[in-house]
């Protein structure tokens, strides 16, 4: 008789593997593609990976400093014959929003896909943010 030995977050690996824990949430909104946004002295930069997806597929909008790149990735009809035990290959439709920390030339943005790289270029806005301070008017004085 075989043992087998203990491992006692086994069951809760399984729990949280299952389908069935999230079942509201679509797919599409747990596997958003990964996105890194960082600047440089001149531009604002972001790179989501996207492998896999037509570059004619993927739309890119920067409007009152969100950056918004949506797509869709192919959808594969299921074959017969195939039994499928799992399918986790990401297809349909995509969306990731975020809010750019600085302002930046809505109209000089470009975006480039190489490797299954997107990269989106944004060049800072060339007037800088002025603070404004307002005095206080105290009532009743």
């Amino acid at each position: 008789m075989a043992l087998i030995p203990w491992d006692p977050f086994r069951e809760t690996d399984r729990f949280f593997d299952d389908d069935w824990l999230f079942p509201i949430v679509p797919r599409s909104r747990l596997a958003e593609p990964a996105m890194d946004v960082y600047e440089t002295d001149k531009e604002v930069i972001a790179e989501l990976n996207l492998p896999g997806v037509d570059p004619d597929k993927v739309n890119v909008s920067v409007k009152d400093q969100v950056l918004r790149v949506s797509g869709s990735m192919e959808e594969k009809k299921e074959e017969k014959g195939k039994g499928y035990w799992k399918q986790e290959i990401r297809r349909g439709s995509f969306e990731r929003a975020v809010r750019l920390p600085i302002a930046v030339e809505e109209k000089k943005v470009e975006a480039t896909y190489e490797k299954g790289v997107l990269k989106v270029t944004m060049p800072k806005a060339a007037a800088p943010r002025t603070e404004t301070k307002v005095k206080v008017k105290a009532k009743g004085k």
